[in-house]
């Protein structure tokens, strides 16, 4: 009986996927492989510990919304406009190149034509969990980067869909071309109501719900599950019914603090997630299916990205942004695995397929992990060969400008405050940032900017951080502040590098990077705190005072910041 409870599954496998995760933490590895091992280890072809699959997928949907939904809410609707482009031409290019080398890997390793079709067509997805969740850790997801490789995930997971209703029709089900129709109705009409709700009725009600943080809570969940179930009851994802109702809803005021709520509940379950996606990989009788399984890895891992990176930067955009989005899609998704085992439930191909793609999910996601994770370091190695793939003329978002003494990279994080010591200073300065809201609000004030991203070292070559005295980081990614530190400090080794970090390893591998100061907030504030408290003791009208000079400088924070 113990061992058909629920409770008892749950926590036994969330301890070996402790244990798992330490020790790959021990030695640096990406956590999702943790999490995939855990999987293997406790599903069917080792310890066969969950009996109740239906439980662990209910577990693993919950992860799914929640991630999807709070990815939805910090995606910008300029950047998405400005995006749709080169997203569904870059899907093309994949549905040709991949799509056309797939079947023909599949028809010359001896599989017959419908089998060779389908692979192909299984190639074509990238894991969007698996993608999102590493974006969201990376805290990249508004890059310019992620926000395509996210669009192309969107596209493909209508496009698997599509292809799941044309299986059906084709397998003799219930599936009909009038179903497609029908289909595409639906999504415009939710599209609608989304955009009708999110736009007018929304701003009203959100303030009610703001009331109250429990509330809010609340509703974020009740909108987040609802709005994927009403999807997925038109007969979409609900990977697709999670990020529209994140995009609809992304524009509130109150959307911060949504996310950093739901935040930790999401942690919980997407690695539920990841542990069930490793349990569902059957690994018995694989040896078959290494030779094709191999050679249809490759094809995810080396063609997918070539044609991303061809795609993109045909369309002038930087190496860099090809690059990070080719390394970002270079997996197979776990829809993948569904659609062929529809089609061998559907008669369609041989249980062969079965353990190919299995196998192929493992290889592509295993190694596409540390491409994510290591995609800057890679970038840095390459840089030169892959100006194969950019244009004499880029997208580089700037013209040439002048040299700055100051510089400041980064202005949601306390930017104000540094742009006002920067007008003290009476010195040339400029803010970079590649939030077009943040952009927006700098025109508004008549601060100096760039609209731009910090980790293109073009870009910085060409504003003149080889001349300038001064440049502080407001960025709390420990990854591009390393990658920062290291570029100031070779380019110009006079000039003075702040920047954050949120721990004592973080700040010791900044200053090893070259980095001149390293702000730690906590840090700072104890010791402000403290520097005041021994110049006034316990003079309640020293502290009066400055809590009238510190009010006033929030309400100038806040004038700021609309």
């Amino acid at each position: 009986m113990l061992e058909e409870s629920v409770f008892y599954q749950l926590s036994a496998v969330i301890v070996i996927a402790a244990v798992v995760s330490l020790v790959l933490r021990i030695f640096r590895q990406p956590l999702i492989i943790g999490y995939i091992l855990t999987g293997i280890i406790v599903g069917p072809s080792a310890l066969n510990i969950i009996k109740n699959h239906e439980a662990f997928t209910s577990f693993s949907e919950i992860g799914i919304v929640l991630l999807l939904f709070i990815i939805g809410l910090g995606l910008n609707i300029t950047i998405i406009k400005d995006a749709g482009k080169p997203v569904f031409l870059t899907f093309l290019a994949i549905l040709l190149g991949v799509g056309g080398t797939g079947f023909a890997a599949g028809y010359l390793l001896g599989f017959g034509p419908k089998e060779s079709l389908i692979m192909a067509t299984a190639l074509l997805f990238s894991s969007t969990i698996i993608v999102v969740k590493v974006l969201s850790d990376k805290k990249e997801q508004s890059r310019l980067y992620g926000q395509i490789a996210i669009g192309i995930l969107l596209v493909e997971d209508i496009f698997a869909t599509l292809a799941l209703l044309a299986l059906s029709a084709s397998a003799g089900g219930s599936g009909t071309s009038s179903d497609l129709v029908m289909l595409i109705a639906k999504g415009v009409v939710l599209g609608v109501l989304l955009f009708v709700v999110g736009a007018f009725i929304m701003p009203r009600l959100s303030k009610l719900f703001a009331a109250s943080q429990e509330l809010l809570y609340v509703f974020a969940l009740a909108w987040a599950f609802g709005i994927a179930s009403l999807f997925y009851w038109a007969g979409f994802s609900i990977e697709v019914g999670a990020l529209f109702a994140g995009v609809s809803v992304a524009h509130l005021p109150y959307v911060q603090a949504i996310a950093t709520r739901l935040k930790p509940l999401r942690d919980f379950f997407i690695v539920i997630f990841f542990i069930q996606l490793g349990e569902s990989l059957n690994l018995n009788n694989l040896s078959n299916s290494i030779v094709p399984a191999l050679v249809f890895s490759a094809l995810v891992m080396i063609t997918k990205p070539l044609i991303i990176m061809s795609s993109l930067g045909a369309l002038g955009y930087t190496k860099q942004t090809g690059f990070k989005s080719a390394m970002h899609l270079s997996q197979i998704s776990e829809f993948s695995i569904v659609l062929v085992v529809l089609a061998i439930s559907s008669g369609f191909v041989s249980k062969d397929l079965a353990a190919v793609v299995t196998l192929t999910a493992l290889i592509t996601i295993a190694l596409s992990a540390y491409l994510m994770k290591y995609d800057d370091r890679l970038f840095r190695r390459f840089e030169k060969q892959l100006s194969l793939f950019e244009r004499t003329k880029t997208k580089k978002e700037v013209k040439a400008l002048g040299n700055y003494p100051l510089m400041l990279l980064g202005y949601r994080e306390g930017g104000y405050s540094f742009v006002q010591t920067f007008r003290d200073m009476k010195k040339d300065y400029i803010v970079i940032d590649y939030d077009p809201d943040v952009i927006e609000l700098l025109e508004r004030q008549h601060i100096s900017h760039l609209y731009g991203d910090v980790t293109d070292t073009e870009l910085l070559d060409e504003i003149g951080v080889h001349k300038s005295e001064m440049i502080i980081s407001t960025i709390t990614s420990p990854t591009t502040n390393r990658m920062l530190a290291n570029h100031i400090s070779k380019a110009n080794s006079k000039a003075i590098f702040i920047c954050h970090a949120a721990g004592l390893d973080e700040a010791e591998e900044l200053y090893e990077a070259g980095a001149t100061y390293v702000l730690m907030p906590h840090f700072i504030g104890d010791e402000h705190i403290n520097q005041f408290v021994k110049r006034n003791g316990t003079s309640k009208r020293a502290y009066a005072k400055y809590r009238v000079k510190h009010l006033s400088t929030l309400g100038n924070l806040a004038v700021t910041r609309t």
